[in-house]
């Protein structure tokens, strides 16, 4: 396109065109001037359509990406369109942008599309369920609303599993401040010990051993903080798995005998 036909083009866009005779002079000789022409008038409704899927899609999806697939389908839009049927282009187009911008989300989208339909037949009869029975349904009766065998299902859920993906960038939710809470705040970093768990457990462990002998102190320290088993114990002390659960239960009755004791002393000081 020449400079002249471009500013001829922009001059004509920044003023009010006839955009019936732009669409008379496209059809009678197509040509990339006026199709642009055509493109940059009816370019507010292809951000109005993608803004209003947008505003129903996790904050991490960007609106230009959305723009930019509705303008494909607007471009197929003009293609298509017959001023014969004396119909309004925006009436015809809108259903095609709207369609573009669909298939660029699924194009985005990593979950095979059967995969995601599957998974929102489960959602669905779910919901169905809960509304009829009042509580959350069992995976046997979601089989069953489903029509499928239990085989079948646990297949959709294994494969469903994955189709929650997000991301750390995304908003949580508003806040009044100038910052922004993201997903990537408000998680959990479970690697790392929590001092005060540390601290409170270690206070427990020397409470409860108090008073107790060496092999006895063992026994309640490796079952109950090492998670051992009463047979994995007694190979470890050398006693028979029977002595082992013998004297835990023996400890365990000192230690709630103890308990009750130091319970009376504490609401008989709290009294007072």
């Amino acid at each position: 396109m020449s400079r002249t036909e471009a500013s001829s083009a922009s001059l004509a866009v920044k003023e009010e065109i006839d955009i019936d005779q732009v669409w008379i002079d496209y059809k009678a000789g197509p040509s990339e001037t006026v199709r642009n022409l055509i493109v940059e008038h009816y370019l507010p409704l292809v951000k109005y359509i993608a803004e209003r899927v947008h505003s129903k899609l996790p904050s991490e999806v960007d609106c230009d990406d959305l723009i930019s697939a509705g303008i494909f389908g607007l471009l197929d839009a003009i293609e298509a369109f017959d001023l014969s049927r004396g119909i309004k282009f925006q009436t015809y187009c809108a259903p095609r942008i709207r369609g573009a911008i669909l298939d660029g989300l699924r194009a985005m989208d990593w979950v095979p599309r059967l995969v995601r339909s599957r998974t929102n037949k489960v959602g669905a009869a779910r919901n169905t369920l809960e509304k009829q029975f009042g509580r959350k349904p069992t995976h046997d009766e979601i089989a069953e609303e489903m029509q499928i065998s239990m085989e079948e299902y646990d297949k959709i859920r294994k494969d469903s599993s994955t189709v929650g993906v997000t991301s750390l960038d995304r908003k949580f939710y508003e806040t009044d401040s100038s910052r922004e809470m993201r997903e990537l705040d408000i998680l959990v970093d479970r690697s790392q010990a929590n001092p005060l768990n540390l601290a409170q457990r270690k206070d427990l462990k020397d409470l409860i051993s108090k008073g107790l002998s060496r092999a006895e102190r063992l026994i309640i320290i490796l079952y109950y903080f090492e998670e051992m088993t009463m047979k994995e114990i007694g190979m470890t002390l050398d006693l028979s798995e029977s002595r082992v659960s013998q004297m835990h239960a023996s400890v365990l009755a000192r230690l709630r005998a103890g308990l009750a004791h130091r319970s009376g002393q504490l609401y008989q000081e709290l009294d007072n």
